[in-house]
């Protein structure tokens, strides 16, 4: 390019960065078939080339066999990671010890619960509602029976190899030995001195703050601070590390540290942080993460810093190339990217403006670090904080007081409690401030606030090249080279960012376990279209209205064919997508429920059905329908009752769909007073009736069916008022886990032997 300083350049005379790209890339693609890895090493050779990126075309082909032959090496790695002597002994019920590897907490479904090693394997431990582990913690042993199944979603993403249901289980009195057991100690040491010193909050607030053990920070205030963007203060995650270290570097600055032994205290920070943090999968990529910028940082030249990065990169997707779909691994690297690239010009244009150092330096990492993340958080979790980059900059000043005496005071609390105490007992103040504040940003209206991912994107690419452009140019350099040079950077990123979210979001839904009910809210809008599979079988329940994206939905659920489809009832919001169902897959039968109707909407399903020669069944109480381990039980409408011709949803089909011992009822737009005359049974999953209407017999109906979960199908800005505040009232009064799709999207729900085992927003 002939740019002194390009990326060109860079490259050219610095092939290890290249390298080393070309390995990172290579183990992220390892979810690719092998087909797809050859074809990503070829395009790899040709552009390395073209830029160039590389000084002859031997070495691009070497760099094409390098993206190859780490995508083969990260398959190698995943399947021995992968690779577990637990499976023969799922759907058996077992007893034995197991260790925590974390601390037991709430679980959103009832109970608790953690991760913990099971015959040197780790598993996703669940404890039940009516047993507590007490005062149990990271170390301990537990005497546990129960039954082992699959790993389900959430144990998938804990990295476990199995879901061990607890029916029963008792502490052993006995602890891990080892380093480890050392490290327990320590940590046992410091939440003491913490609960000691503190009202309960504030003591949960600094041990989630110094250990990254929030267990018992109550849920309305994680709540807070998750909606106020300040929940990476108390997660062992990599932005919390980030947050660290950015925070330990201005009090540094502030104490008037040279160069050197300020990245020297953050790095001791992080050593030690790492192993009090639990020493989990995500901690340890962030401790590796912080560690690589406090290297690039002691480096001092821009080719040092992306070198260290991207070996941080590497070396990290060797240890385990998943962790490419992590969200934690996710974000560490965003911030590190944004902060090597942003933060400098940031902070210099606040220095101009007349900014202190210490919080220029505090606000430029902030803002670098939000605007590299924000498009992630979007991606994941559909939301953003409004109010997230104003509350971190206001509790700047009290985060590092915290960090440092809660420090001070775990290592006091190896010695004596009662010093240690003393000084965790200064820290209440600060600690209570934080509180406010995420109390006060969570009230603000709007803080949180759905954001499609591409608006949320192109604002975060816009202003973070309008930062870089803005950016002094170095001596020597002149402005037009550096503003490029800095453009072509953040373009890089981005690109990066966006191929790494591609490849960790192309995993598919786990496959359903041996002894899951799975029922599905599938997001067609102002509508119903429930799916209902227990391994390879499927009836579809409603299919929303015409237009709706039905097939998509059906598709993206694993699903190429449907044992049954239920018409509930004669309505466009119900049955106007089953004529397209019908013409574009396999049905073996219609349950109708039309009911004789002859509308427009009900005509439209005549056609498909003689093209495709399906088998009608009206529907009528008392049928059951079986496809291989799932039954789905129809309670209405009657045989004969004289009600033809009337209101069609109280003629709606209400059934309920059941395996293994799980159980859902499935309403339709019957509500109580359809519904409570009926033989009902308590039940795992409600689908809530109508749309969540108004219904003034829903209180007592929930105090029969006694739900776990339940989810109400509505669309989005609807002009029915759905779902009504007191059917919300009443669900959140009786229901522990609600979910909508106008706010929640798709929801899957997995039931297995009558306990909700994994509840997922796709």
């Amino acid at each position: 390019m002939g740019v002194r300083g390009s990326v060109s350049e860079q490259a050219l005379t610095n092939p290890r960065h290249v390298q080393l790209a070309a390995a990172a890339g290579g183990l992220a693609a390892h979810q690719l078939p092998l087909p797809g890895i050859l074809a990503a090493g070829i395009a790899t050779a040709l552009a390395v080339r073209a830029i160039p990126l590389v000084a002859s075309r031997r070495r691009a082909v070497g760099i094409g066999v390098l993206v190859v032959v780490a995508g083969v090496l990260g398959q190698i790695r995943v399947g021995s990671l992968q690779r577990t002597t637990l499976r023969p002994a799922f759907g058996t019920a077992v007893q034995g010890d197991a260790t925590l590897l974390t601390a037991p907490r709430a679980d959103p479904f009832g109970g608790q619960r953690a991760l913990a090693s099971w015959h040197g394997e780790r598993v996703l431990l669940r404890l039940p509602s009516w047993g507590q582990p007490g005062s149990a913690s990271i170390g301990d042993r537990l005497h546990v029976q129960g039954r082992l199944r699959a790993p389900d979603r959430a144990a998938s993403a804990l990295e476990a190899h199995a879901t061990l249901l607890a029916a029963r289980f008792d502490s052993t009195g006995r602890r891990r030995a080892g380093p480890l057991g050392l490290v327990d100690g320590l940590r046992r040491r410091a939440q003491s001195a913490f609960s000691r010193a503190l009202p309960p909050t504030e003591g949960a607030l600094m041990a989630g703050m110094v250990l990254g053990q929030d267990e018992e920070l109550p849920p309305d205030v994680q709540d807070e601070f998750r909606t106020a963007g300040l929940s990476h203060l108390v997660a062992a995650s990599g932005q919390n590390v980030m947050l660290l270290v950015a925070l330990a570097l201005a009090a540094s600055m502030a104490l008037g540290l040279g160069f050197r032994a300020r990245w020297a205290v953050v790095l001791a920070l992080i050593v030690l942080y790492v192993p009090l943090a639990g020493g989990g999968a995500p901690i340890q990529r962030a401790g590796v993460t912080g560690i690589a910028m406090v290297a690039a940082a002691m480096a001092g030249r821009p080719a040092s810093r992306w070198y260290a990065l991207l070996l941080a990169l590497s070396a990290t997707l060797a240890f385990d190339p998943r962790s490419v779909g992590a969200v934690g691994w996710q974000l560490s690297f965003a911030a590190v990217v944004g902060i090597a690239v942003l933060a400098r010009p940031a902070r210099d244009g606040l220095r101009r403006a007349g900014v202190p150092p210490a919080l220029a330096e505090v606000v430029g990492l902030t803002v670098a670090a939000t605007l590299a993340t924000a498009p992630l958080l979007a991606v994941h979790f559909g939301r953003v904080s409004l109010v997230a980059l104003p509350a971190n900059v206001v509790a700047a000043p009290a985060v590092p007081v915290v960090m440092w005496l809660g420090m001070v005071a775990a290592a006091a609390a190896q010695l004596s409690l009662p010093l240690a105490s003393s000084i965790a007992a200064i820290a209440a103040l600060p600690l209570a401030f934080l509180l406010w504040l995420a109390r006060a940003a969570a009230a603000v209206p709007a803080a949180q606030v759905a954001a499609p991912t591409a608006v949320v994107a192109v604002v975060a690419l816009g202003a973070s090249v309008a930062l870089a452009l803005a950016g002094r140019a170095r001596p020597g350099r002149p402005d037009g080279q550096a503003r490029c040079r800095r453009l072509l950077v953040v373009v890089a990123t981005a690109v990066g960012v966006a191929m790494v979210v591609g490849w960790g979001m192309r995993e598919r839904l786990p496959a359903l376990g041996p002894t899951d009910l799975r029922v599905t809210a599938l997001d067609i809008g102002q509508g119903d279209a429930t799916l209902v599979q227990v391994r390879d079988h499927a009836i579809l329940v409603d299919a929303g209205p015409a237009g709706a994206p039905i097939v998509g939905e059906l598709h993206e659920a694993g699903v190429d064919r449907l044992d049954a489809l239920v018409v509930s009832h004669p309505q466009a919001d119900h049955d106007g997508g089953a004529p397209a169902v019908l013409d574009r897959m396999p049905v073996s039968m219609l349950l109708d429920g039309r009911d004789g109707d002859r509308s427009a909407t009900s005509l439209a399903l005549d056609a498909p059905l003689r093209r495709q020669a399906t088998r009608v069944v009206p529907a009528r109480a008392g049928q059951e329908l079986r496809a291989g381990p799932l039954t789905l039980r129809v309670l209405w409408p009657p045989v004969e009752d004289g009600m033809a011709g009337g209101d069609p949803n109280d003629r709606a089909v209400v059934a309920i769909a059941s395996a293994y011992g799980s159980r859902a009822l499935l309403t339709a737009d019957a509500e109580s007073p359809i519904l409570a005359p009926l033989d009902l049974p308590p039940v795992e999953l409600l689908k809530v009736s109508h749309h969540g209407s108004d219904d003034p017999g829903l209180p007592a109906l929930l105090d029969r069916l006694r739900p776990r979960v339940a989810l109400v199908e509505v669309g989005r800005h609807n002009t029915y008022g759905h779902p009504a505040p007191a059917t919300l009232r009443a669900l959140a009064a009786v229901v522990p886990t609600v979910r909508r799709t106008d706010l929640d999207g798709t929801v899957r729900v997995d039931l297995d032997h009558g306990a909700v085992a994994d509840v997922v927003r796709e």
